[in-house]
């Protein structure tokens, strides 16, 4: 049997520095162990090659009852079963109806409405001598006004549902129960006036769709939609943090950058492969015995692939992977959004909102650099920084 190093998620020094331990185990085995997180056999693929053909394989898939919450009102929960959680047919139908919303090119259209925002947000920046923390006060509720914005949340409420973000955002206890509701009364009423007098949003496009077979998204099922904008506005939010944070430390990538803005796409595809938030992909369960690069799965055993370490994979990205690179030539096969059924499907959105960002903050504060260190939490499912502290000359 082929031999299977273990990474021990405890261990301090993997959750201080995963790259390297991601790294050292990804060149010699394409599959690893995790251990020491209180579950069974766990197995996490470290490869870009093994890691493609495992997200697309039909023999695994993603357990939809491994993400109920035991802190939400149980009246809630049906709506909290999402597109990322299921599999075959049902997830492929649902895939069908809501792709057409959220193509490069909806994207692309949408980004004047999320430019307003992101000069909205920069226009209030509470600077105190100064300074400022851009997470908490930029990154984290640019992607909440956004989904406002397409959803078609009023502006009265918007102020809300960045406090509603933010409770999604911890992932449990009491705020997190009690932001629920309120999101999915809100989708409610938005959705019954996107029906009554449809806009120019999301869920009015949504409402629209209909198949040839005459198959259409019910009410719950866009209440669903809305729940997993809200939940996927975390990563633009963890990502624009992380690569403003990346290029501090990389002074020189960003003055390329700045001097040259026509940068920002391959920029933005650097950040996502090199620093994004994604460190492990959903798991996946099989649903049968199987084998991955010659190492044994058992029926029911959950496997994930390790973004942090498929990401710098040398056998793809070259023997300079490891290095943050924004002039790299441009190739978007990443899995920082995953692969096969479940890719992301907001990831044009995501991308559009980032370079947006990105080339604002370069933009409009010039002189702008870190205060401190922006360290990043210990936390094994997710890159992600606890606040980034900044300072402008040109703020105030």
């Amino acid at each position: 049997m082929t031999e299977v190093p273990e990474i021990d998620l405890t261990d301090p020094a993997v959750v201080r520095d995963p790259f390297t331990t991601y790294g050292a185990v990804r060149e010699r085995s394409p599959v690893a162990r995790l251990t020491g997180a209180g579950f069974g056999p766990y197995w996490v693929v470290t490869r870009h090659e093994e890691a493609r053909a495992m997200l697309n394989d039909p023999r695994l898939e993603i357990n939809g009852g491994s993400f109920m919450r035991p802190d939400v009102p149980e009246h809630c929960l049906p709506y909290l079963r999402t597109m990322a959680e299921m599999n075959g047919p049902e997830h492929a139908r649902l895939r069908r109806l809501v792709a057409p919303a959220f193509t490069p090119r909806k994207a692309a259209a949408f980004g004047p409405r999320m430019e307003a925002i992101v000069e909205g947000l920069l226009d209030d920046l509470p600077w105190e001598d100064g300074s400022v923390d851009l997470l908490a006060y930029f990154a984290r509720p640019l992607p909440v006004d956004v989904i406002c914005e397409l959803v078609g949340i009023p502006a009265a409420d918007r102020r809300r549902w960045r406090a509603y973000g933010a409770a999604v955002a911890k992932g449990h206890g009491e705020e997190f129960g009690r932001a629920i509701p309120e999101i999915l009364d809100g989708a409610k009423t938005a959705i019954a006036q996107a029906t009554t007098e449809p806009g120019d949003d999301l869920i009015s496009d949504l409402a629209r769709v209909m198949e040839e077979d005459g198959d259409r998204l019910s009410d719950a099922e866009l209440v669903g939609m809305v729940w997993m904008l809200v939940l996927a506005g975390q990563t633009p939010a963890n990502l624009i943090a992380n690569a403003m944070a990346t290029l501090f430390a990389h002074p020189g990538q960003l003055a390329a950058l700045r001097d040259d803005p026509g940068l920002m796409p391959r920029a933005v595809e650097e950040v996502i492969r090199w620093c994004g938030p994604a460190m492990l992909t959903v798991p996946r369960f099989a649903g049968e015995d199987l084998e991955i690069a010659g190492v044994r799965i058992g029926k029911g055993e959950p496997v994930s692939a390790s973004v942090v370490a498929v990401n710098r994979d040398p056998r793809v990205f070259g023997v300079d992977a490891g290095r943050f690179d924004i002039t790299r030539e441009p190739y978007t096969g990443h899995l920082g959004f995953s692969h096969g059924p479940h890719f992301c499907v907001g990831a044009s959105l995501a991308r559009v909102q980032t370079g947006l960002a990105l080339g604002a903050l370069l933009r409009r504060f010039p002189g702008l650099e870190l205060v401190g260190e922006a360290p990043f939490l210990p936390d094994p499912g997710t890159l992600r920084l606890a606040s980034l502290p900044v300072r402008s000359r040109a703020a105030g």
